[in-house]
């Protein structure tokens, strides 16, 4: 399965990003052998929409799953309507999230976690 990781790097080690719009880096794993491939956010300086934004790049990639600390409404609706689940509350480094989703230790949150403009110190 195809998973995308909000991240503050572009590798297995980084850490988790906690914010999904304006996260700097979407590191996306295939769960099955853990290659991946890191993708810079270009939603991330948006003033408006980075999360509807992020959240259609990421459902284009072809993830079942987002894997992050917060997403806000918007964003959540969006991967929702795409058939993506989100992940929310995730801390660590980006392999380690990604194995505690293989083992089922982490599920999909049926809600946004945090208001519309959270990422942008006032909200995503």
């Amino acid at each position: 399965m195809k998973v995308a990781v909000t991240a503050m790097g572009s590798t297995l080690q980084a850490v988790v990003d906690p914010r999904f719009g304006r996260c700097s880096t979407f590191v996306i794993v295939e769960t099955d052998d853990m290659t991946f491939e890191a993708v810079e956010n270009e939603n991330w300086r948006l003033s408006g929409e980075a999360g509807i934004r992020s959240a259609t790049f990421v459902a284009s990639r072809g993830v079942k799953a987002v894997l992050t600390g917060n997403c806000g409404p918007k964003a959540h609706q969006t991967l929702s309507a795409a058939g993506v689940d989100v992940v929310v509350g995730c801390s660590g480094h980006v392999a380690e999230v990604v194995a505690r989703f293989g083992s089922r230790q982490i599920r999909p949150a049926p809600a946004p976690n945090v208001a519309s403009h959270s990422g942008t110190g006032g909200g995503e």
